[in-house]
């Protein structure tokens, strides 16, 4: 079969609260984003795997909060005298150490004008690698809310929205098929739908199961 010439489009993902699926793997989590306005200290940190959807809790987050998503490579060209709105910083645990001292002067402005901080990680904040000891003594204090791993019902939905996200129409056989033989992360999804997402647009056809078969041998 001739191989089609294929274009890298952009993925349009979805952020909004109607976009993302609620399961026993992240409803305390989204419980505890929803009651913002009773965050002890006025922060909270939201941790969980790579592509569990932390960034899109935290957009549903900013929406309800008015405020807005940064990300924490930013946060250095921020004026922080200037900030007046709720804020979540994506990717807190990987901060540079030039943008640790940035990320001190905000967490102190937030707090003085008692708007919410939330701040995105894969782990804890404890075990963060932060030199600086006064922000590490603050980041250390904020409450912890968790996305855990996906049991079956939302790993489905999260392969049904990656491929929406790509524009693919696949058959729920398809999904069905792949749940007990997939590895069980959100990280491993995301590989798999771009994946077969390169496998149908270089072969021109639909994500069928030989497809994902194939697909899923190869990863």
């Amino acid at each position: 079969m001739a191989r089609q010439l294929t274009f890298d489009l952009p993925v349009r993902t979805a952020l909004g609260r109607g976009d993302f699926f609620v399961s026993a793997a992240n409803a305390q989590a989204l419980a505890r984003i929803s009651d913002w306005a009773n965050w002890p200290l006025g922060k909270l940190a939201l941790v969980g795997p790579e592509g569990a959807g932390k960034t899109h809790l935290a957009h549903v987050w900013a929406e309800e909060a008015g405020g807005d998503v940064l990300d924490a490579g930013d946060i250095n060209a921020l004026d922080v005298t200037a900030i007046g709105t709720a804020l979540a910083i994506d990717g807190a645990d990987s901060l540079s150490r030039d943008a640790e001292t940035a990320l001190f002067h905000l967490h102190n402005h937030l707090a003085a004008q008692r708007l919410p901080l939330l701040l995105i990680g894969r782990s804890a904040p404890a075990r963060w690698d932060i030199a600086l000891p006064d922000l590490k003594s603050r980041l250390d204090a904020a409450d912890v809310t968790r996305i855990e791993p996906p049991d079956d019902a939302l790993l489905a939905a999260v392969l049904v929205k990656l491929f929406a996200d790509r524009q693919l129409h696949v058959s729920p056989r398809v999904i069905d098929w792949l749940l007990p033989r997939i590895e069980r992360s959100f990280a491993f999804a995301q590989r798999l739908v771009a994946a077969l997402d390169r496998a149908a647009l270089a072969e021109g056809r639909a994500v069928t199961r030989p497809v994902a078969a194939r697909v899923l041998e190869a990863l």
